[in-house]
């Protein structure tokens, strides 16, 4: 009987301590872009330790994958403890006051969903697990933003309480928040995160830091402001730390220990930035308190400051905008495509295949790598601090890579092959960035790496990627008054993946069939109009480092022709070569011809003689230095040798 009764006691006393944390206060959805949504957990107790507790979110959509009531995120609770009003804030950094836990912006989804408080650990939760009802199970609450589901959430809960209510936020972009009564009962008012919902409890006096701007140049001086809302009744004395990431304290000098003296409310210190000769790359600096008493609340924190690195590097070739030819050169190994040598058709485009897809020597890279990859490949040749950004055509620093959903700003990654049209995807070891020495072997028909084919990825504006989203090039022609600097680049990149995977086809038109992709006829004419420059060259050296594979339209154009265009069926050799040193380095477009065909490259006066493909010599340009030449000539391929500076090279040239 005593053993019942000590059973039934301590059943009695864990019960008491699992009801003291409930969910107090939600904001799912906020206006704009929702990075100031946050949940607010209250303890009956103040400085209640945490440990033990688990926050998950589940989703109460109708997908049958990722929804009714599947969990998309868990927060363990462990090391946390509540403030002096029992309450814990769990928000972005940019919510005000500062949430003692930290999670990404535009994490909580509007609804129709479900968070809760379990007794357990956030592995218990991976994702996706199904919600349940057990002993563990401490608090939850049913939301929306108007939804019409989460239908599915009120079976599984209602074992928990059989009253139990999806409670409306309001509509999409409101400004209310979910807030708990002291009876368990729900209303939708102001946002009031860090303070009781009754407006009772400790007010603790916040604390503000504020800055000029957010961007500054090494060698820049600025202040950093800290204020109070009230003024402090004995000396405020804090620390502060700028470190993050690769900035350090050799980065800069000022005072990081401030006091705030009695009976005022702010300080300040100045920050003076150091200037070297090194080239670093812009970092960033974040200001984050090291402490603060506990009657004083932060009301923001980690606030960042772009250090922007004045000893960026220009590189030896120009911009896609204002391209060189010639200077990069390509660093295919001696006799990387000897095996093309004497083919047509189809043994041509397999031995191709052969060579770029050989699974003893090529390599596949997650995808988390490709972030890692075009920074290295689409370095902006103006700027080895920027990559260069397909379709806007400008630079963009390499630090506003888009890592949240708010792509305003930012860069991304943008298949020119998009996944929804090819069928490949990712794994979970893709989010990992492990570097050029861990890779998969891959091969002809692994499409999945298709996905994290570098040769088909590009730096893009995140907004711009958007826009164009899975559109067919031809539908897709980039932003309003583009220079078509890219067209060239896309075109080879989609025949490279034709040829690099099988299941993956570029057609005339815009299908909407998986794998097929358009349109041809566009491709072609860019690839003809857009020949490969110096920035493409140097970025096929780049990505042969990672995956061992070139693409090979950029070291061999005239291959598209063999292959898709107007030399199909005949045979491929080798372009006629000249000693490296004495080549003249010029590209002819478009190439095949229908009579006027475009020069770049040419810096001085030149002779131009035209051969026919027998070799009789049948016109001479003398002194020429025009941009285009145009030829009478008839159907067939003509010989183009031109000699300018002392250099010479000669150009296979078609006409139809």
């Amino acid at each position: 009987m005593k053993k019942n009764l000590l059973v039934f006691a301590i059943f009695l006393l864990s019960q008491f301590a699992i009801s003291q944390i409930v969910i107090n206060e939600l904001d799912c959805d906020t206006p704009g872009i929702d990075i100031l949504e946050f949940v607010e957990l209250k303890s009956d107790t103040p400085n209640f330790p945490l440990d033990g507790y688990v926050v998950v979110f589940f989703n109460g959509s109708t997908n049958t994958t990722t929804g009714q009531g599947r969990s998309y995120l868990a927060l363990d609770l462990d090391g946390y403890i509540t403030d002096v009003n029992g309450l814990l804030l769990i928000g972005s950094n940019s919510v005000s006051p500062l949430p003692q836990l930290i999670i990404p912006e535009n994490t909580i989804q509007n609804g129709a969903d479900a968070v809760a408080i379990y007794q357990a650990d956030d592995l218990d939760f991976e994702i996706p697990t199904f919600a349940y009802v057990d002993e563990t199970l401490i608090d939850v609450l049913l939301y929306q933003t108007n939804d019409s589901d989460g239908a599915e959430l009120i079976p599984i809960f209602s074992q928990f309480n059989s009253n139990i209510q999806i409670i409306n936020e309001g509509p999409g972009n409101n400004t209310n928040s979910i807030q708990r009564n002291s009876d368990g009962s729900y209303f939708v008012g102001s946002p009031t995160p860090r303070q009781l919902n009754d407006g009772s409890g400790v007010v603790l006096n916040g604390i503000a830091i504020t800055i000029a701007q957010n961007q500054y140049n090494e060698g820049d001086v600025f202040d950093i402001t800290f204020t109070t809302e009230q003024n402090v009744t004995s000396n405020l004395n804090f620390d502060i730390i700028l470190d993050f990431g690769t900035f350090n304290t050799s980065d800069f000098t000022g005072n990081t220990s401030l006091t705030i003296p009695s009976g005022q409310n702010t300080t300040f210190t100045t920050i003076t930035l150091t200037d070297d000769s090194d080239d670093e790359g812009d970092e960033v600096l974040k200001i984050s308190y090291v402490s603060l008493p506990p009657e004083y609340l932060v009301l923001n924190s980690n606030l960042q400051i772009r250090v922007v690195d004045n000893d960026f590097s220009v590189a030896s070739f120009g911009t896609p905008l204002n391209p060189t030819f010639g200077t990069v050169t390509s660093t295919q190994p001696n006799g990387y495509y000897d095996s093309l040598d004497g083919l047509s058709g189809d043994p041509l485009k397999q031995a191709l295949q052969d060579i770029i897809a050989n699974p003893a020597i090529v390599r596949a890279q997650t995808y988390a790598d490709i972030v890692d990859i075009l920074k290295e490949a689409d370095q902006n040749p103006a700027n080895s601090n920027q990559v260069w950004l397909l379709y806007t055509e400008q630079g963009r620093a390499k630090l506003d890579y888009q890592t949240s959903s708010n792509n305003t700003g930012k860069w991304n990654r943008e298949h020119t092959f998009p996944r929804s049209l090819a069928g490949y995807f990712s794994i979970e070891a893709d989010d990992i960035a492990d570097g050029k020495n861990i890779f998969w072997t891959t091969k002809a028909d692994s499409l999945r790496h298709g996905n994290s084919d570098a040769h088909g990825l590009r730096a893009a504006d995140g907004p711009e990627n958007s826009i164009r989203n899975n559109q067919h090039y031809g539908q897709y022609t980039g932003p309003s008054g583009n220079a078509g600097s890219f067209y060239g680049d896309v075109a080879r990149s989609l025949l490279y993946m034709e040829i690099r995977y099988n299941g993956l086809q570029i057609v005339n038109g815009f299908p909407n069939v998986t794998g097929q992709m358009g349109d041809l006829a566009t491709l072609l004419n860019w690839h003809r109009n857009d020949p490969p420059d110096d920035f493409e060259m140097n970025r096929n050296n780049v990505v042969y480092t990672w995956q061992f594979n070139r693409n090979p339209f950029i070291d061999e154009p005239d291959l598209v022709e063999y292959i898709w265009g107007n030399m199909v069926g005949q045979v491929w050799s080798k372009s006629l070569s000249i000693n490296e040193n004495s080549e003249l380095k010029v590209q002819l477009y478009p190439n095949p011809s229908d009579g006027e065909i475009f020069i770049k490259g040419l810096h001085s006066k030149a002779m131009i003689e035209i051969f026919s493909i027998e070799g009789k010599k049948i016109k001479t340009y003398h002194n020429f230095k025009e941009s285009s030449l145009k030829l009478n000539l008839q159907t067939g391929i003509y010989l183009l040798k031109i000699n300018s500076d002392e250099k010479k090279v000669i150009k296979k040239i078609v006409m139809f």
